[in-house]
């Protein structure tokens, strides 16, 4: 099995910074894409940002230049560092990865989720 696990979510002004953490454990062969989304109340979940197995991110262009998405493939950690934060990047946080296992299936597997929210 696969598990992966965010932290970093909490409360924050608007004008703040966060860092979101999430690592991947388990029966891992290699890991692929790893990403971030969203969801905020009463909205879909979106991406976030997106970064390849060799470090090519993608971002949505409302978030560039606010965020941005690193990963250390050694660890199987992704991370996102969030400035500049404003009232409606509240939101759960989820962090998603496609592995491959040790038995060599590729399947997308998903974080629990973090909580985010920037209020005064």
């Amino acid at each position: 099995q696969v598990q992966l696990v965010e932290s970093g979510g909490g409360l924050v002004q608007p004008g703040g910074s966060l860092r979101l953490s999430c690592t991947a454990s388990g029966s891992i062969f290699s890991v692929d894409a790893m990403a971030w989304y969203r969801q905020a109340p009463g909205k879909q979940r979106e991406l976030v940002a997106d970064i390849s197995s060799s470090g090519r991110t993608n971002y949505i262009d409302s978030l560039k230049g606010r965020f941005t998405i690193s990963r250390a493939n050694a660890k199987n950690t992704v991370n996102l560092q969030m400035n500049s934060l404003k009232p409606e990047d509240t939101a759960v946080y989820y962090c998603s990865a496609a592995v491959r296992t040790t038995t060599f299936v590729l399947r997308n597997y998903w974080g629990q989720g973090t909580q985010v929210t920037v209020s005064s």
